[in-house]
């Protein structure tokens, strides 16, 4: 069990998955107390405020931090620091911030002895992610990037299939995921900024992940065009991105995202990834349409929300609330089932009783491979930090450095 554990960050994804995961967790006796800590009071007020959380789990409630007293609109960027700093060893801190600030938070997790579960990506560099991963190593703390799209079962069969050589061998591919329009009138525009970050490096490392993660191969060479534009508050961000991944068996991956899928359309987002795959004499196809999965409505009237639409195409697979019996209301989906795995494992983390037999387990769980870790994921850090110099100079293709798990 993990006595404690905090959430560091309290924007849309903590609402959407983290939250109601961990809380979960609480219900199940996996964990026994929550905490949040956000930039402001009134983030987390407003989280602890959010309906459709507190219909399903009526019965709980987790720790804010800055608390009610606190002003409501004082930013507190360091603030999470002194929270995580007064757990108990061997808390889970999950890092749910803007990818630049991964690193930091990560590495004061690590410093105060717990373990930590990030979403993707780790960090934004080769060094910093090495860093992560021998300085969790050295203190025996569990470190897992939360790749949720690895716990959908078309990913597992297609991982199984592959590996058993039912495909053949990857050779050229494309994927893509487009969020919303209204992502760009959220806290996107405040933090989604041109020198922060881009479509690629926040939704499109799904995908390199993904293929690595089916067929075991690594990425060689990226290149990455951005196509910037405006957000209301003024700000300039890569709104489109298009990658270009070539692998270390000379396959090629196109990669288009973005914040531009109009509010208008049916679905949460757009995305899909086809893979076109060769062997003896014969072609092979991996094809997950992830944007339709099966379910049409036509609701009497638009639900509240944006990017909410009257005819909708929901997703049944990544996360949704449904009544099982007893109190509330139960999430279910890949989603909660990648938050469960990465919490179990750094339970199970905690309960060796040596460096030694925590460190044995470490490795175990990276050479299994089946949850993302900085020495099993370490290529991302390169693939990463390529696509950002790509970027720079207007989608150059750049080599993938050194460091590919072995």
């Amino acid at each position: 069990m993990i006595p404690h554990a905090v959430i560091v960050g309290g924007g849309m994804i903590t609402h959407d998955q983290l939250l109601p995961s961990l809380f979960q967790l609480v219900r199940q006796g996996d964990i026994g107390d929550i905490a949040v800590c956000g930039l402001t009071g009134r983030v987390v007020t407003s989280l602890a405020q959010a309906e459709a959380i507190r219909r399903a789990f009526p019965d709980q409630r987790f720790r804010p931090y800055p608390g009610p007293d606190a002003d409501q609109d004082t930013p507190q960027p360091a603030l999470y620091r002194e929270v995580i700093g007064n757990l108990p060893p061997d808390s889970l801190v999950v890092i749910a911030l803007p990818d630049d600030l991964h690193y930091d938070a990560i590495l004061a997790a690590l410093g105060a002895g717990h373990h930590v579960v990030s979403v993707k990506p780790l960090v934004l560099s080769a060094a910093q992610a090495e860093e992560i991963e021998r300085e969790a190593l050295a203190r025996g703390l569990f470190v897992g990037i939360e790749y949720h799209k690895r716990f959908d079962d078309r990913s597992l069969m297609a991982r199984q299939l592959y590996r058993q050589g039912r495909f053949g061998e990857f050779r050229l591919g494309t994927a893509r995921l487009f969020e919303k329009w209204h992502y760009q009138h959220s806290n996107f525009q405040n933090w989604f900024t041109v020198g922060r970050t881009d479509p690629f490096t926040y939704i499109g490392c799904h995908y390199v992940d993904l293929v690595h993660f089916i067929t075991g191969l690594t990425p060689s060479a990226v290149s990455v065009y951005g196509i910037p534009g405006k957000f209301p508050n003024g700000n300039e961000g890569y709104l489109w991105s298009d990658a270009r991944v070539i692998w270390e068996n000379g396959a090629c991956l196109n990669v288009q995202n973005g914040l531009t899928f109009p509010d208008a359309a049916p679905g949460p987002n757009t995305q899909g990834i086809s893979l076109y795959c060769a062997g003896e004499g014969v072609g092979a196809l991996i094809e997950h349409s992830d944007q339709y999965r099966g379910l049409k409505y036509c609701y009497t009237e638009a639900p509240q929300g944006p990017g909410a639409t009257q005819y909708a195409e929901p997703s049944p697979d990544y996360f949704l609330y449904v009544d099982l019996g007893g109190t509330g209301l139960a999430p279910v989906g890949y989603g909660v089932r990648s938050v469960h795995a990465l919490a179990r494992a750094a339970a199970g983390v905690a309960c060796a009783r040596s460096l030694a037999e925590r460190q044995e387990v470490l490795r175990a769980i990276d050479a299994a491979g089946v949850l993302a870790t900085p020495a099993n994921s370490r290529y991302n850090g390169f693939v990463i930090e390529a696509a950002r110099a790509s970027l720079a100079c207007g989608g150059r293709e750049i080599p993938v450095g050194r460091g590919f798990p072995a």
